[in-house]
This record gives C-alpha cells, structure tokens and sequence, in this order.
C-alpha cells in the first residue's frame, strides 16, 4: 500500500513540475497574443496616417497618427495584450472625434512592427512613441497617456518618469504578477513570472492627474486590481466603477463622454 502511496506522489509530483515548466516556457506566448500582420487604416479614422517610429534598439514600429486641432492634445495609445492596432478602431474613432490628436503605436512583434514582445521591449517602444509624439506638440503640457489592458503597465512606467498633461488607463492592474497569481494560484508565480509588469511600485510616482476606468464584470483583469493601483496612485485621481461591464470600458458611449470632457478639463486647465 505505502508503495502505490509513493508511487502516485511520485506522478503527481512530476505531473505538477512539468505543468509549471510548460507554464514557464510558454508563458510570453500567454501573455503576448499578437496579430502579426500589418493594420490597414479604416474609413472610420479620416485623415489618419501611417507613421513608423524607431526604436532605441533599432526595432520599427508601425503606428496610426491623427493631427491634432488647435488647441487639442495628442493621446498617445498604448494597446493591449492582443490583437493589432485595427481592433481598436472604434474607440479611436470617439478619442479623436473633437479634433484631439492620436498616436497609435503596434507593439514590437504585432501589426507588422519589428522585434518579439517583452516587458523589456515594450518600454523601448514606449519611450520611442512618447519622444514621437512630444516632437509633434512640442510641450507634455499637450501629450496625454493612454494605457489599455497589458498597455496600462508600459504607460504607468512611462508617466512615472516623463511628464504628461493626464495619464488614462481602462482596465489596469497592479501587476501582472498579482493578475498571474490569481490564475494560476497552484504554482509559485513570483518564481517562474519573467515579465511582471509591477505598476504598484511606480504608480506613486506618477505626477499628473489619473484617470482609471474598469468594469466591474472584468474577468480578463478582475477590477479589485485597477482599484488596488488606484488606491496607490497621487491625487488628483479619479475612478470610473462601470456596473455590469467586463473587459475595457472606453468606448461606451457615456465613459468616452466623461473622458473626452476630463480630457478638455485638464488640458485647459
């Protein structure tokens, strides 16, 4: 009896230890799920423009430019985990619509940009975007944030450092690593996790006004992490709860009205 004890100790031990290794490999290939190919600009986004930025490791990312009007900031976007620039497109559509500027960029290894994701290289592209987008308004006075979903971690790091007129996220976490642990709750997460994303060590830094918004159903990123990285972000912040809603809130109709107002708010302030 105590052999087949050990015995099925023995195979569940092993089970359970290539469970995790398969975890560890293949875990970029769960958090980065990219569409590769090259998003063609949509009717819906007149006069948009194709641009390419250059990384400082030499990578080249495609992205989508809207000018600004007079007066109007540029939103620098920051997308999520999957996808390319071409699912996001309605949302851009609400930003952009007052005549607010918009640079969009694909992240390394989606949408046609050069290069492989990582924590790593998706703050290069970020840091390249921002310098981007700086160049066309001149002052952060007139640049604004955006951070969606896995984007939100790149944009808390960037805002952490680099001054901007308002930083938005929808539907942020405070770390990967708490997101990661939470699911897969069974391994040792902290041990295995390469790219962890820890927004609640920078988000104290941030220095301009805070705009987050989740929704309550979220089961990509369940909301009690957004309001975890609120509850350690500086005033002024302000949190939009959207009852009943699940993963990204930005494009119903009454969270882009209070945004597209927060916007003008801050920026003529």
């Amino acid at each position: 009896m105590m052999r087949w004890l050990r015995y099925l100790l023995y195979l569940a031990a092993v089970a359970y230890l290539g469970a995790a290794a398969v975890l560890y490999f293949a875990q970029r290939q769960l958090l980065y799920v990219p569409n590769t190919a090259v998003a063609e600009i949509p009717a819906a986004l007149p006069g948009a423009v194709s641009r390419q930025i250059t990384t400082a490791d030499r990578e080249t990312l495609n992205a989508w430019y809207v000018p600004p009007a007079d007066g109007k900031p540029i939103l620098l976007y920051l997308h999520g985990n999957a996808g390319n620039l071409s699912g996001r497109t309605a949302r851009f559509a609400g930003l952009t619509a007052n005549g607010n500027g918009l640079l969009a960029i694909d992240w390394r290894g989606y949408g046609g940009s050069t290069g492989s994701p990582s924590e790593e290289g998706l703050m290069r592209d970020a840091e390249a975007a921002y310098a981007a987008a700086l160049a066309i308004v001149g002052t952060p006075k007139r640049l604004i944030i955006v951070g969606e979903s896995l984007g939100s971690g790149p944009a808390v790091a960037l805002a952490a450092r680099l001054a901007s007129a308002g930083v938005i996220l929808d539907a942020p976490y405070s770390s990967i690593l708490d997101v990661a642990s939470d699911r897969y709750w069974m391994f040792p997460v902290g041990l295995l996790l390469t790219d962890q994303f820890r927004s609640d060590l920078k988000i104290g830094e941030i220095k301009a006004p805070l705009l987050v918004m989740q929704g309550d159903q979220d089961r990509v990123v369940p909301i009690r992490f957004g309001e975890k990285l609120f509850a350690l972000a500086p005033q002024p912040k302000e949190f939009i709860h959207v009852p009943g809603r699940g993963h990204l809130v930005l494009a119903v109709p009454d969270v882009m009205a209070h945004t597209l107002d927060w916007i003008d708010k801050i920026v003529n302030r």
